[in-house]
């Protein structure tokens, strides 16, 4: 017999409680449901090595889901690049995207957890957003997830991070990623 556990992520719990009266009453919103929330975080690898040995694509697999708790898809060639020995429908990436609690679960671990092991960290720049509310990092190294083992992984990967918001513009966005505690960089010298 399973039970129903009544846990709710720790920003989640923050969001409904605190940043929605907060962004009600600062941006004068009639409703709560004019309060931009976040929408979908996607996480995305390129594993070039795969294209010679697949088994670093399974290994770079299994890393992403210890790190989102959720298996990532597949991504494979559209079409072929006799340059870079690619052909079409070869495996050469993966994409994860995470939505409800996975998605505040992730967000709280980055923000939290895996920012600050950054090398030379000093914030995130806010030329980062889209124009449209989402906002995308670019890291360099996969190995500041403390769920990697960095003795299993055969090397460094470069990851891309894409938070969604239902925002209409960069100001909400920004706004709505602050009151997360995103760290900027201009809200980290204050």
């Amino acid at each position: 017999m399973t039970t129903k556990t009544d846990y709710i992520p720790r920003l989640k719990k923050y969001y409904k409680e605190t940043i929605i009266p907060s962004m009600l009453k600062e941006m004068n919103l009639k409703s709560s449901m004019a309060v931009p929330r976040l929408s979908k975080i996607v996480i995305s690898m390129s594993v070039n090595e795969a294209r010679e040995d697949i088994k670093q694509l399974e290994t770079a697999r299994e890393e992403i889901a210890s790190v989102t708790g959720q298996m990532p898809q597949i991504k494979r060639a559209k079409k072929s690049i006799s340059n870079f020995k690619l052909r079409q429908g070869m495996p050469i990436a993966l994409k994860v995207t995470l939505r409800g609690d996975k998605m505040y679960e992730f967000l709280d671990r980055f923000i939290s957890l895996a920012a600050p092991k950054i090398r030379d960290f000093s914030g995130f720049s806010v030329n980062k957003f889209d124009g449209r509310g989402s906002y995308n990092i670019g890291l360099k190294d996969h190995f500041i997830f403390p769920e990697v083992n960095q003795e299993k992984a055969p090397k460094s990967r470069g990851l891309n991070i894409t938070i969604v918001t239902t925002a209409k513009d960069n100001a909400m966005a920004k706004k709505l990623l602050d009151y997360f505690g995103f760290p900027f960089k201009e809200s980290l010298k204050k």
